[in-house]
């Protein structure tokens, strides 16, 4: 079969990339790595602003995404996409399973957590160690917690597991934070939360679950041991762009070089969300994304 379109990826960008499609009376695959729909937002406790549903969960808001898509009739798999070919009037995606060829393809994998880096990170993974404070956090009530960054996420993991841990430390390697000043005010205010700024992580210890972390003060050059149960780190992302690398161009930081129209270099392919070049990365901007990247699919079909 020769789809119109296939979206790889079922976050929001690509779930309103579907909608979109189906709206457009596409013929559309969506293929989608995880059984559960809704990408990053899954790891997210409340997703405050989005428009006209302030307070819902993140896994609430998936599933009001998929259950749109599954109402139009979208067609989904489960499958891990292994490379992508270009074949200029259609596109082939090779997945785990088979082989689906494409008029047009939109690239919606979003992102993935960045990792420390340090020793002991790998070993004590799901130990102790994780990227998901929402996820995870439920383990630690009554414990005390690290928390790494200083973005958004950093200071929204830091609040929300100050509800339930006895002492949350949140370390950031510079003077100030990154994220929004609401947050900054809120986690200045919260007393079991201590803000060890100008720091960073050098080694997580434990044997069988984390113990304690290894912290360097940059600025006094001197370095600590504080006794943790857990630490969860929040220092950015990366874009799931390994099927497309050799496919379409990208910046220095591997994110897929596409406008808001969302057409890459490729014609024919198309990139939205998280995983392409922008200003700002958020639900609401991932869900415009997917419905641009339906437009321009059918500016693309009809001249083609």
């Amino acid at each position: 079969m020769l789809y119109d379109v296939i979206i790889l990826g079922s976050g929001p960008a690509g779930l309103s990339a579907a909608v979109y499609a189906q709206r457009a009376r596409l013929n559309t695959l969506v293929i989608e790595e995880k059984p559960l729909s809704g990408g990053q937002i899954l790891d997210t406790y409340e997703v405050d602003n989005y428009p006209g549903l302030p307070g819902i969960t993140g896994f609430e808001l998936a599933q009001k995404f998929r259950a749109h898509a599954d109402q139009l009739g979208a067609e989904f798999v489960n499958e891990q996409v292994v490379a992508i070919k270009d074949c200029e009037e259609k596109k082939l995606v090779v997945t785990s399973k088979k082989t689906y060829e494409t008029r047009t393809l939109i690239l919606a994998t979003g992102a993935r957590h960045r990792k420390l880096m340090v020793p002991g990170e790998e070993k004590l993974m799901g130990k102790g160690v994780s990227y998901c404070a929402t996820c995870d956090g439920a383990f630690f009530r009554g414990k005390t917690v690290a928390v790494v960054g200083g973005g958004d996420v950093a200071l929204e993991d830091a609040l929300f597991l100050a509800r339930g841990c006895e002492k949350v430390y949140l370390i950031h390697r510079r003077e100030e934070f990154r994220g929004a000043g609401i947050l900054q005010e809120r986690v200045k205010e919260v007393e079991n939360i201590e803000l060890l700024l100008n720091c960073r992580v050098t080694k997580i210890l434990g044997e069988d679950q984390v113990t304690s972390l290894c912290v360097h003060n940059n600025m006094e050059e001197t370095d600590y041991e504080f006794q943790v149960q857990g630490i969860f780190i929040a220092v950015g992302i990366e874009p799931n762009t390994s099927a497309v690398e050799d496919v379409v161009e990208q910046d220095e930081q591997g994110y897929i070089l596409a406008g808001e129209d969302t057409k890459t270099s490729i014609k024919g392919i198309f990139a939205a969300g998280d995983v392409r070049t922008k200003q700002l990365r958020q639900v609401v901007t991932a869900a415009a994304d997917g419905a641009n990247a339906v437009v321009s699919v059918e500016r693309y079909l009809s001249g083609n």
